[in-house]
């Protein structure tokens, strides 16, 4: 498991590489609440590198976007494989979050709010 951050235009972007499972999920959860915490609001997820996603790793995606809703966020994700694509679209959460092809339109979606 491996993430790495950047900044673009006000925005954080967390790329994550490996498996999103019950082992690792509490490595992006922990990442992501550090984001929060220092007060950015606005993430995407760049999920090119995750080939797989557990429960778990939905668990800490939705539980992300429910405190980033409240502090009038959003977590945005991007660059799905086909595989963690359906896991979303089986699990009903393509309706709660909103999902871009590749990170520079996730990242521009925020300025067009």
């Amino acid at each position: 498991m491996e993430i790495t951050q950047k900044t673009r235009n006000g925005v954080e972007i967390i790329f994550i590489t490996g498996r999103l499972d019950a082992y690792n999920s509490n490595l992006v959860e922990k990442k992501l609440n550090e984001i929060i915490a220092s007060g950015k609001i606005n993430i995407v997820a760049d999920l090119a590198g995750v080939e797989y996603i557990s429960s778990s790793g939905l668990r800490v995606m939705l539980s992300s976007l429910k405190k980033l809703n409240k502090l009038d966020g959003a977590l945005k994700l991007c660059s799905l494989q086909p595989y963690v694509g359906e896991v979303f679209e089986i699990a009903g959460f393509t309706q709660l979050f909103e999902i871009y092809d590749e990170s520079n339109d996730a990242v521009s979606s925020f300025s067009d709010n």
